[in-house]
């Protein structure tokens, strides 16, 4: 039971306190964490790498910059990133969650990605990094488990630089009648069976599919972005709004 007089957020379809939540996302992850990596590619069937590779492409990264890969998790985008900005250049992968960053860092070391990259523990809604530091900022898949998405929005903007930009990759609205009916049912039925077959865990696959249900609309998190100083926001639905690309600049 959640004391009434503590203000209150949402995890999955439950309501938890707001002190709470961030406890209760990193237990997710911890169970999770180990197999990470295949379940992606079991959830989306690989499609995953097509909607990472975009969202490099919009970053516009070249060599010499520094770049912030923020809940970065087992570090795909690290090391795209990483390849592009060269040795003169830095990655900085970050994630709240200790279990995701040490998957993230080994497997990056394995590939012999070793030279710029660093790993920050750092909670999103206050980024440990000086102001106007990065030239890019990229949020994939993370922003929906954060507790105050407009006060890590608002850390986000303060630290990237001017002509920066922040790309937010997410599970959105699906745009289609059809395709929304047939997400739930694979979401809700078929996604939580795999979770436990594959993790023994069906209940943090069932709070990861809750969550995206509660996560802003392409449009609403867009105006987000844009109360928060962002400008030229704009975002690319993928496989039907099942997810977004969100873009914004700070000038």
């Amino acid at each position: 039971m959640v004391d009434p007089i503590k203000e209150t957020t949402d995890f999955g379809f439950r309501k938890v306190a707001k002190d709470e939540k961030a406890n209760l996302v990193a237990a997710v992850f911890h169970s999770v964490a180990a197999k990470y990596d295949l379940m992606n590619d079991l959830m989306s069937l690989g499609i995953h790498r097509i909607w990472k590779r975009f969202t490099i492409e919009a970053s516009g990264a070249r060599r010499g910059q520094t770049i912030l890969d923020l809940a970065g998790g087992t570090g795909d985008l690290t090391a795209k990133f990483a390849k592009i900005v060269g040795e003169k250049g830095e990655v900085v992968l970050a994630d709240i969650n200790d279990s995701m960053l040490k998957m993230g860092r080994e497997k990056l070391r394995d590939r012999g990605i070793i030279g710029n990259v660093n790993y920050v523990q750092a909670n999103a809604e206050e980024l440990p990094f000086p102001d106007n530091y990065f030239d890019c900022i990229s949020i994939s898949f993370g922003l929906r488990n954060v507790t105050d998405k407009d006060k890590a929005l608002k850390s986000m903007f303060r630290v990237l630089k001017l002509g920066g930009r922040l790309l937010v990759l997410e599970f959105s609205k699906p745009i289609l009648p059809v395709l929304t009916k047939a997400y739930d049912a694979y979401s809700f039925h078929i996604l939580p069976r795999v979770g436990q077959m594959i993790v023994n865990d069906a209940d943090s696959y069932r709070y990861l599919a809750e969550s995206i249900r509660m996560h802003p609309d392409q449009d609403t998190l867009k105006t987000m972005m844009e109360l928060v100083g962002f400008e030229q926001v704009s975002y690319t639905n993928m496989t039907g709004g099942i997810v977004a690309l969100h873009r914004g600049f700070k000038f």
